[in-house]
């Protein structure tokens, strides 16, 4: 059964994208990672927020701009949105209900992992207690403004567990239900 993974590059005072979405603060921490190389074939398929998905690339002018992973990793994705596109994009589903992108998405990745890409969405996937286990990559930068990693208005508490795959940068938990 598949699990849901929230896997994301933040920066050290948490952020993930600069202000407006900026993504481009990330192009200098774009390095080989070999915890993130070891993850990508166990990603089955990727759900992700139609902004996130529309939005800035930190791989813009180069090899793999436009695809996961810049290009690392290829399958069927799921982006949540009311608005679908008139014209679709090729391997993309676009899903108008959380719950039904979430069980299409886990259909679609088997055994492997669904990979959560955006903070809204991660944070509607955490309210419905869906997510297994958190991937932070931590960028040694302070951003000081943009979208956090996890924002709930009003707070929201999330236990989580260290995992035993963390390692350097990369802090790995499972989410604590």
């Amino acid at each position: 059964m598949a699990k849901l993974l929230y896997s994301v590059t933040m920066s050290a005072d948490g952020f993930i994208a600069g202000p407006n979405g900026d993504m481009q603060w990330m192009r200098p921490y774009l390095e080989p990672n070999p915890g993130v190389d070891e993850l990508i074939p166990q990603i089955g398929s990727i759900l992700v927020g139609r902004r996130s998905h529309d939005g800035d690339d930190p791989h813009k002018g180069e090899p793999g701009a436009g695809e996961a992973f810049g290009g690392g990793w290829d399958g069927p994705l799921f982006v949540v949105t009311h608005r679908p596109p008139s014209t679709p994009e090729p391997g993309v589903t676009y899903v108008d209900q959380l719950p039904k992108a979430i069980a299409a998405a886990k259909a679609a990745a088997g055994d492997k992992y669904v990979n959560i890409i955006g903070a809204d969405i991660a944070r509607q996937c955490l309210a419905a207690g869906e997510v297994d286990e958190v991937l932070l990559i931590v960028a040694p930068v302070f951003l000081g403004d943009g979208t956090r990693v996890f924002a709930e208005p009003g707070g929201r508490t999330v236990r989580l567990r260290p995992h035993p795959a963390a390692s350097g940068s990369n802090l790995r938990y499972d989410v604590l239900r």
